[in-house]
C-alpha cells in the first residue's frame, strides 16, 4: 500500500491563482536570492569576512545547488513539479534568515549549502513546470517566465537598497521577507493541476548531460558564472571600488536585473522572430561591451550603466536554454541544469579569489570573456532554436 501525498485543497476559488501561479514562482525565487545577494555585503561585514573567507561561503552555497540536481530530479519525477515546488520552496524561506542567525563562519557555511540546495531543488521544479506549460502553450513563454523571475531580483534590490539605506538589520529584513512569500507559495502550489507521475521503476530520473546537451550545458555554464557572480559581488564592488554607499551598492545588480527584465518581456517575440541562437549569440557580444564599461568605469554612474548593458545581454542565455532543453524532457532539464549550475559553484568562489589576489576589476574582466564564449559556443548549439 502506498500513501498518496497531496497539498490540501483551500476553501476558494482558484482561477485566479491558477493563471498568476507559474510566474509568482519565479518571481518568488528572484525576490529570495537578491534579497539574500542585496544583503551580502552587510552579512560580510556582521562577520568580519575578507574576500577570501566570503569566497568560501558563496562555495558551500554553490556545492549545495549542485550536489542537490540529482535530488532535484529524484523529487520532481517522482512527487512531480507541483509538490516538488512547494516542498523545495519551504525550505528555502525557511534558509533566508537562518543565513542571517548564522552566528559564524562554519554555521553560515552551512546554512549556505542549505540555501543552495533548495533553491536548486526550487528552480528545476519550477523551470519543469515552465516548460510544461510551454509546450501545452504551443508558443514560446519561458522567457517570459524568467521575466518574472527578474521582476523578483529587481524589486528585490530595490526594497533590499531601501531597507539598508534605513539601517535595518539583515535578520529583519529575511524574516519578513519569508514570512509574506509563504502564504502566496502554498496557494500557488495548491492551484495547479496535480501532476505527479505514475510510479515507474525503469524509469530514469537522472542523467549527466551528453550530445548536443553538453553545448547547451556550457552555454549554461557560463550564464550561470556571470549572473551568480554579478548578483554576489557587484554590491562588494560597488562599495569596495567604487565607494558607494550600504543604500547604493545594491543598485549595480538592481540595474543587471532590471535590464533582464525588460530584455526577456521582449525576448519569446524576438526568439519568434529570428531565432534563439542568434539572439543568444548577438545578446553576449552585447554583454562583453557591459562588462567592459564596468571594469573601465571610475565612477557608480557608468558602472552601473555597464551592469545594465550586461544584463541586457545574458537575459535570453537561460530561459533560451532551458526551454531547449525541456523539450526533451525533465531528466534533460535536471542534466542540462547540474552543467549549468554548476557555474553557481565554480563561479562566485573563482570571482572571490581573483579578486583576492588580483583585484575586482581582474575578476570582472574575466566575466566579460566567459560572455565572449557564450557568444562563439551558442553559434554550435544545434537545439538552441
Amino acid at each position: 500500500m502506498t500513501t498518496k501525498h497531496c497539498i490540501p485543497a483551500l476553501p476558494q476559488n482558484h482561477q485566479a491563482w491558477r493563471k498568476i501561479a507559474i510566474p509568482f514562482l519565479f518571481l518568488l525565487l528572484g525576490v529570495v536570492f537578491s534579497t539574500w545577494a542585496a544583503r551580502i555585503p552587510a552579512i560580510r561585514d556582521q562577520l568580519q569576512l575578507d574576500a577570501a573567507t566570503l569566497a568560501l561561503v558563496l562555495l558551500c552555497g554553490g556545492i549545495g545547488a549542485v550536489g542537490s540536481f540529482p535530488l532535484a530530479a529524484w523529487i520532481t519525477g517522482h512527487y512531480g513539479a507541483r509538490h516538488s515546488s512547494l516542498y523545495a520552496g519551504l525550505v528555502l524561506l525557511l534558509s533566508l534568515p537562518l543565513l542571517a542567525l548564522a552566528p559564524g563562519l562554519w554555521t553560515l557555511m552551512a546554512v549556505c549549502t542549505l540555501y543552495g540546495a533548495a533553491s536548486s531543488c526550487f528552480d528545476v521544479a519550477i523551470n519543469a513546470l515552465g516548460a510544461q506549460a510551454e509546450r501545452e502553450a504551443g508558443r514560446p513563454i519561458m522567457s517570459m517566465l524568467h521575466g518574472w523571475f527578474c521582476v523578483g531580483t529587481f524589486s528585490g534590490a530595490l526594497i533590499a537598497s531601501a531597507v539598508a539605506g534605513l539601517g535595518v538589520a539583515p535578520l529583519w529584513h529575511f524574516l519578513l521577507a519569508a514570512a509574506l512569500l509563504v502564504w502566496p507559495l502554498y496557494a500557488s502550489c495548491q492551484a495547479l493541476p496535480d501532476d505527479r507521475p505514475q510510479y515507474d521503476p525503469q524509469r530514469q530520473l537522472f542523467a549527466l548531460p551528453h550530445g548536443h546537451l553538453v553545448v547547451l550545458g556550457v552555454i549554461a555554464f557560463c550564464g550561470a558564472i556571470v549572473e551568480g557572480s554579478v548578483a554576489d559581488w557587484s554590491g562588494i564592488y560597488m562599495k569596495d571600488h567604487i565607494g558607494a554607499s550600504d543604500g547604493a551598492t545594491p543598485l549595480a545588480y538592481a540595474a543587471f536585473a532590471g535590464m533582464m527584465l525588460v530584455m526577456r518581456m521582449v525576448g519569446d517575440g524576438l526568439k519568434a522572430r529570428y531565432d534563439a541562437r542568434r539572439v543568444v549569440s548577438i545578446g553576449t557580444l552585447v554583454a562583453t561591451g557591459g562588462m567592459v564599461l564596468a571594469v573601465t568605469a571610475q565612477g557608480m554612474t557608468p558602472a552601473i550603466l555597464g551592469f545594465a548593458i550586461a544584463g541586457a545581454g545574458v537575459a535570453a542565455v537561460f530561459p533560451f536554454v532551458f526551454s531547449a532543453a525541456g523539450r526533451h524532457g525533465s531528466t534533460a532539464l535536471a542534466a542540462v541544469a547540474t552543467l549549468g549550475y554548476s557555474g553557481s559553484l565554480i563561479g562566485p568562489p573563482v570571482f572571490g579569489f581573483l579578486a583576492h589576489g588580483w583585484g575586482l576589476q581582474a575578476a570582472l574582466a574575466l566575466l566579460g570573456a566567459l560572455c565572449l564564449a557564450m557568444a562563439l559556443s551558442s553559434r554550435r548549439a544545434q537545439w538552441l532554436q
